[in-house]
């Protein structure tokens, strides 16, 4: 008896050491006493976003911008940009004390152990990459720290950039007589608005570009609360990094740029190419994601890294065929709509004194960026021809409203039933989920004319054409009455 009594005695221990270990070895929990010290200089799509994740994660984040209002505006919980769950996240993790906002280099750099560079790099005039603000990050950056730092590109930078950052902060250092030990990464972003925050929690694979051990250890623990599930670090050199993301973005364009050619084959022999995209997605060497034909590929990130690429690659000498192609067939492709809207009403007596109702203005669903959207090249046309535009979107209306001049051929509508009251045609240019299932006898019977114009090939032509409408999509035989 007094062996059986020990021998539960010892389980009694054994399970209540192990339930006091389950409820203190939280994953997150231990994060928690790991966490670090982030600084996150941008606060646009990347750096918010990629700020907010780090503090979701257990990670205490500081991120810092020179622009007062918009960060008087985060402290108040004043989100600067659309992205669905963002908002609820800045908040929570403000609250909990993780997460905050600043416009000093002094009080970002004050604790800070790793430094991520995410601002804006825009294309210049010849297509190059505007790296103006990156570097005048990096002289900042290097005025104000006074500790051993690990500086991190986020931003989309070409290649010899890193070179750049660490030449500037060393002479800095110089200048300022002191010496810190410090190291420059390349970080790439691989974020799709509309989808940012999962592709931040949940990545496909994290590219670290560095040299030395130090700053790899430093840059695995900084992502490993993303890595419980299995490993997704690639590490690699810098060089590399810094290229993969311009190559990510240039395959992805392709394949877009590869249907839409497809498309315009397919209208003009009658193939559809919805159908198409099925028998070739099948193969498991091609596979599905990215072969949807439609108005062409916009946002902040494929025209401007395409061009950016193509500008490193003449400068290198080498002549980007591929590259000019994508770029020449996406051009064309945002006009292929407004030609379709312009050939139909031609045997109807002309475009000129016509109402066309836009649905959607944003380059995608799930965002509010207008950065070059197929529906600006649109407006443009349909308006020089005469037509009088009936204009919405279901998030991007504001940001619309500030690269669309006023203009009294167009009106902006409360709604998709109210631009499309009185209309002689509805064209899709946004595929926005409110969109999918709509009761469309009501909304036909509001309308002057009877067209569809789909640029996203969202509806079955079949039923279009039983609600009564002439239907034209895109790579696709038309539906006309």
């Amino acid at each position: 008896m007094k062996h059986v009594s020990r021998w539960v005695l010892r389980l009694g221990v054994f399970f209540l050491t192990l339930n006091l270990y389950s409820v203190t070895t939280n994953p997150l929990e231990i994060l928690k006493e790991h966490s670090m010290q982030i600084t996150m200089i941008g606060t646009g799509y990347v750096g918010l976003v990629t700020g907010a994740c780090f503090a979701e994660m257990g990670h205490h984040v500081i991120c810092l911008d020179i622009d007062k209002d918009k960060v008087a505006n985060l402290q108040k919980g004043i989100i600067p940009i659309y992205e669905p769950g963002l908002t609820e996240m800045v908040d929570r993790n403000v609250k909990a004390k993780r997460l905050s906002f600043t416009t000093s280099y002094i009080e970002a750099l004050k604790e800070c152990k790793v430094c991520f560079i995410a601002v804006p790099t825009p294309s210049g005039e010849d297509g190059s990459c505007d790296t103006s603000y990156v570097k005048t990050v990096a002289e900042k950056i290097a005025r104000n720290m006074h500790q051993s730092l690990i500086i991190v590109n986020k931003s989309t930078v070409p290649v010899g950039m890193a070179k750049e950052v660490k030449s500037i902060v060393k002479e800095i250092l110089k200048e300022r007589k002191i010496l810190l030990d410090f190291d420059v990464v390349s970080n790439p972003e691989f974020l799709k608005e509309g989808s940012a925050i999962n592709d931040c929690m949940k990545p496909d694979r994290v590219a670290i570009g560095a040299n030395k051990p130090a700053a790899i250890e430093t840059m695995k623990h900084v992502y490993s609360p993303f890595m419980l599930n299995r490993e997704r670090l690639l590490i690699m050199d810098i060089t590399s990094a810094e290229l993969t993301k311009y190559a990510a973005n240039a395959m992805l364009a392709t394949r877009i740029s590869f249907m839409n050619e497809l498309s315009q084959i397919c209208k003009k022999v009658g193939a559809n190419i919805n159908e198409v995209r099925k028998g070739i997605g099948s193969d498991t060497r091609i596979g599905h994601s990215f072969l949807y034909a439609g108005i062409g590929y916009g946002g902040s990130c494929f025209p401007k890294d395409i061009r950016a690429l193509q500008f490193l690659s003449r400068k290198l000498g080498h002549d980007p065929l591929l590259l000019n192609a994508v770029d020449e067939i996406n051009n064309r492709q945002k006009k292929v709509l407004g030609q379709s809207i312009s050939n139909y009403f031609s045997e109807r007596g002309g475009l000129k004194g016509r109402t066309i109702a836009l649905w959607g203005l944003s380059f995608k669903p799930d965002t509010d960026d207008m950065r070059e959207a197929p529906s600006l090249s649109l407006i443009e046309d349909l308006i020089e021809k005469g037509a009088t535009l009936r204009l919405f979107d279901p998030v991007a209306m504001k940001n619309a409203k500030k690269m669309i001049q006023d203009h009294p051929q167009i009106i902006w509508c409360e709604d998709e039933f109210d631009a499309a009251n009185g209309a002689d045609a509805i064209a899709l240019l946004t595929e926005w989920k409110q969109f999918r299932l709509l009761d469309f006898p009501p909304i036909i019977e509001g309308m002057k004319g009877s067209a569809f114009f789909d640029g996203r090939n969202q509806y079955r032509p079949q039923e279009m054409k039983e609600n009564g409408f002439d239907y034209i999509g895109i790579g696709i035989p038309d539906q006309i009455t």
